[in-house]
C-alpha cells in the first residue's frame, strides 16, 4: 500500500506545537545544531526482506495477525512504507533463495519508485534447498567432500550475480559450518576448507565490491563454529584481502562480551564491515533493538563515531547499517520502526558526546569525569532531534502512532489475506 503524504502532513499538524517546544528546549544545549540533524538525516538502516514476516524459534512459529508480503515486490512495498514513515528506511537488503528478482530491472525500478536502495546481499548455505543436489548438514565451505565446498561456492557466486542487476555492493557470508560433538572434524581442515571456498568466492567479487564475513559463537552447532568469533572472521578478511571485512552482529556474542571494545578495534584496523542491529537476554535472542541493553548501543555508537571521525569516514556510508532481528510476537513493521528508532536515538546519543572533555578525562585518568561526559550524553532526550530530522525529510513526528492510526495492518490484511506467509518463512 501507498502512504498518502497528506496524511503524514495532517498528523504532524497535530503534533508540531508540543514537538517545538521539546526541540527548541533541547537544541539551544546542542551546538552545531544544523550539522547534527543533517547527519541524523542523511543516515539511513537498511531493512533485510526475511524481517518483514512473523518470526519463529526452532520449537515453531506462531502466524501474526495477517497480511504478510508474498513477494519480493510487495516485500519491498513494505520497505518503501517504513521509510515513508521514518525516512530512514531507505535501504533494503535481499536473502537469497528466499527473494530471487525474476526480473531484475522492473525490481530495481520498484524500488527506485518507492526511494530504495539495495543494500548487502545475504547468501544461504545453511539450509538444503528442494532439489539440492549436496546437503548442508555436516557444513558447506568446511565440509570434507570437495563437491559440496564446490557447491556452496557457486551459490555465492550466483548471489553476487543478481546483485550486479539490482546495484548492490556487497555481498554477506554468515556460515553455520561447525561441529556439534568433539572429535567430529579436524578444525585446522575445516579452517582451510572454508578459506579456499571463500578465496573463490572473492576471487568472483567486482572491483567495487566488498565482502563481509559474519561470525556467530553457536548454534546450530554447539561444540565448534568455523566462523566463531570477530578474531576468526577477522583472520579470513585478513588472509583473503582488502576487499573483505568483518560484519558484527550484536547478538552473535557470548554474554558480556565488550563489544564495543570489538568495534573499536576493527574500526582502528580498516576491517569493520558494518551491522547486523538487534538485542539479546541470554544469547542470539534477535530481540527488538535497544528493547534490552540500550546503554550498550550508545557505547557502541560513541566507538563508531569516534572512530569513523578519527579516520574521516563519512558516517552514512562508509559502513553497512542493517537490521537482523526476528520479532516473533509482534507486528513486524512496528517492530522494524521500534527497532530503527532506537539506532536512531542511539546515534544521536553519540553525536552529542563532548569528545574533546572526555579525552582531556582520559588523559588526567579522570575515571569520573570520563562516566559523567557519557552519561550526560545518554541521559539526554534526544527524540525531539531525531524526530525534527524526520519531519525536514518528509517523514512522520511519530511514525509509529500514525502506522496504527491508519491501522496499516489492517489495510494489508485486506489486500493480501489473513493467512499469508511471508517467502523464507
Amino acid at each position: 500500500m501507498l502512504l498518502e503524504k497528506n496524511k503524514i502532513d495532517t498528523l504532524n499538524d497535530s503534533l508540531y506545537s508540543g514537538h517545538r517546544k521539546r526541540f527548541d528546549f533541547i537544541a539551544a544545549e546542542v551546538n552545531n545544531i544544523d550539522a547534527v540533524i543533517k547527519k541524523l538525516s542523511d543516515f539511513q538502516v537498511a531493512i533485510p526482506s526475511w524481517a518483514l514476516g512473523t518470526g519463529g524459534t526452532r520449537f515453531g512459529r506462531f502466524p501474526g495477525r495477517g497480511g504478510e508480503p508474498r513477494s519480493l515486490e510487495e516485500k519491498i512495498e513494505d520497505v518503501g512504507l517504513l521509510h515513508a514513515l521514518n525516512r530512514s528506511s531507505g535501504a533494503i537488503s535481499l536473502h537469497i533463495p528466499w527473494d530471487i528478482p525474476g526480473n531484475a530491472k522492473a525490481i530495481k525500478e520498484l524500488a527506485a519508485q518507492h526511494g530504495l536502495r539495495f543494500d548487502a546481499m545475504n547468501s544461504n548455505t545453511f539450509q538444503d534447498q528442494k532439489d539440492q543436489q549436496h546437503s548442508y548438514k555436516f557444513g558447506s565451505m568446511q565440509h570434507v567432500d570437495k563437491a559440496v565446498r564446490k557447491q556452496a561456492v557457486e551459490h555465492n557466486i550466483e548471489v553476487i550475480k543478481y546483485g550486479k542487476e539490482l546495484g548492490s555492493e556487497s555481498l554477506t557470508v554468515w556460515l553455520a559450518d561447525g561441529s556439534c560433538f568433539p572429535g567430529q572434524l579436524n578444525f585446522r581442515g575445516a579452517f582451510q576448507h572454508t578459506l579456499e571456498s571463500l578465496q573463490e568466492v572473492y576471487d568472483a567479487l567486482p572491483d567495487n565490491w566488498k565482502l563481509f564475513v559474519e561470525y556467530k559463537a553457536f548454534e546450530p552447532n554447539f561444540y565448534s563454529t568455523t566462523v566463531g568469533d570477530w578474531g576468526q572472521s577477522l583472520l579470513y578478511a585478513n588472509k583473503l584481502g582488502p576487499k573483505a571485512y568483518t560484519l558484527v552482529d550484536l547478538g552473535h556474542h557470548l554474554p558480556n562480551a565488550n563489544i564495543e571494545q570489538i568495534v573499536s578495534l576493527l574500526l582502528m584496523e580498516g576491517k569493520l564491515a558494518g551491522f547486523h542491529f538487534n538485542d539479546s537476554k541470554y544469547g542470539d535472542d534477535d530481540l527488538t533493538v535497544g528493547s534490552i541493553n540500550p546503554y550498550q548501543l550508545f557505547l557502541i555508537f560513541k566507538e563508531l563515531v569516534e572512530g569513523m571521525d578519527a579516520r574521516n569516514m563519512n558516517h552514512a556510508s562508509d559502513l553497512g547499517w542493517m537490521i537482523d532481528a526476528s520479532h516473533n510476537v509482534k507486528d513486524p513493521l512496528e517492530d522494524l520502526l521500534q527497532s530503527v528508532e532506537a539506532i536512531m536515538i542511539a546515534y544521536a546519543q553519540a553525536l552529542l558526546v563532548d569528545e574533546s572533555g572526555l579525552k582531556a578525562a582520559q588523559a588526567s585518568n579522570d575515571v569520573v569525569k570520563a562516566q559523567e561526559i557519557l552519561q550526560q550524553a545518554y541521559r539526554t532526550d534526544v527524540r525531539p532531534l531525531v524526530a525534527e530530522a524526520r519531519l525536514r525529510a518528509g517523514g512522520a513526528l511519530d511514525p509509529l502512532q500514525l502506522y496504527r492510526s491508519l491501522d496499516v495492518r489492517g489495510a494489508l490484511v485486506k489486500e493480501r489475506g489473513e493467512n499469508t506467509v511471508a517467502t523464507g518463512l
